[in-house]
């Protein structure tokens, strides 16, 4: 298959990487140290349409598409993946509503999102389930032309910062598991929700991560999305799509690990000869770029069957699954071939280091992901 970017693609990849130089590099030691989120820089991205770029120009979005999504992401990633987080996902619980939402949902929830006015998060994961979807608890009990929600919620990115939140609810108990589910849009002003910000994350620091409870929260029936207990099916989906963005992370981050430990390479010295010189650590560096070839080809490939409406969902859980394996395992090289350097925070490294790890954790574990496979596999 043909991945080449076009010219036009192309041109937003640079964009968004110089953006990315330009407006995080100055913040990101404070945003990790002090797990500061970053609005501003949001809004300024969002005017130059890299906010919910994959959101058609009808809704307010740049009509890039999920390729286009993908390379911005990738780039920005290459700077500070929980930055760049800020900005890619602050649509994030969107693409159901752009999926399965009403026209009226779309033109009301969409293009506050993609100006930069507002941000959105998908309240999914439970405290006491996260992969097991299945197993969430939250109920929102119809009464007339409201539903009244009650649970928690855990580990919502944006929870603390977002306007609205689209969550998965129990609406249907008397039916089996898989039917009994419903995605609901929440705003995040509605009496009865509460928000805390969860603290001493490892990584991606400057991303908002929250718990959210729901005491009596009482929302229009009109903020259902899709089909009443559908919402199993309808998160599947949209798991099935964001897969390829967080994919794109590890892409960007990994590139950024071997750039820069090629460069460490040619210039500091060992034993009289360049670090670079030497076999076993332009075995390092070999191993590291076929990984990250090999990733790009399954996060540009799975996105562009997206975009071409032949999406594989199975290539996508391949693409996250090899992201968070090469994420990890190159940021695990560019710390050792830093040496001593390489686990101080006046280099780069020991923090891609740290946020590498989330990408083998969310939006699916790499366990999830090689069930996904492994399934599909046998249904062949």
């Amino acid at each position: 298959m043909n991945i080449r970017l076009s010219e036009e693609l192309k041109m937003l990849k640079e964009m968004a990487y110089k953006f990315a130089v330009a407006e995080f590099t100055p913040h990101i030691r404070e945003c990790d140290e002090h797990e500061k989120y970053t609005p501003e820089i949001r809004k300024k991205a969002a005017q130059n349409g890299l906010v919910g770029a994959w959101i058609p120009d009808t809704y307010g979005g740049a009509g890039a598409g999920i390729l286009g999504n993908a390379v911005i992401t990738e780039e920005l990633s290459k700077i500070d993946m929980g930055i760049g987080l800020n900005v890619v996902a602050a649509c994030f619980g969107c693409e159901s509503i752009f999926q399965y939402g009403s026209e009226d949902q779309k033109k009301t929830w969409l293009p506050p999102i993609c100006a930069g006015d507002w941000v959105s998060a998908g309240a999914f994961t439970e405290p006491n389930a996260g992969t097991d979807v299945a197993g969430y608890k939250t109920r929102a009990v119809r009464q007339g032309d409201q539903y009244v929600i009650n649970g928690n919620k855990m580990f919502i990115t944006n929870g603390t910062v977002c306007n609205f939140m689209v969550a998965q609810c129990i609406t249907n108990p008397d039916q089996k598991k898989h039917n009994s589910f419903s995605l609901i849009i929440v705003p995040a002003d509605a009496p009865g929700v509460t928000r805390n910000k969860i603290r001493g994350k490892m990584g991606i620091r400057s991303s908002d991560t929250a718990e959210i409870a729901f005491e009596d929260v009482k929302v229009p029936v009109a903020n259902l999305v899709g089909k009443e207990g559908k919402g199993f099916y309808e998160l599947m989906h949209f798991f099935d799509t964001t897969r390829v963005m967080v994919s794109a992370q590890g892409l960007g981050l990994s590139e950024a690990c071997l750039e820069t430990a090629v460069k460490y390479c040619k210039e500091r010295t060992a034993f009289g000869a360049p670090l670079g010189s030497y076999q076993l650590t332009q075995k390092k560096l070999a191993e590291m770029a076929i990984m990250i070839e090999a990733l790009r080809g399954l996060v540009y490939q799975s996105a562009a069957l997206i975009d071409e409406g032949t999406p594989d969902y199975t290539l996508a859980a391949m693409a996250k699954f090899y992201s968070g394996q090469t994420a990890v395992f190159c940021a695990n090289y560019a710390v050792e071939l830093h040496g001593g350097y390489g686990y101080i925070d006046e280099y780069a490294c020991q923090k891609w280091y740290r946020d590498a790890k989330i990408l083998e954790l969310y939006e699916g574990t790499k366990e999830a992901e090689i069930m996904t496979i492994g399934r599909f596999l046998q249904t062949k």
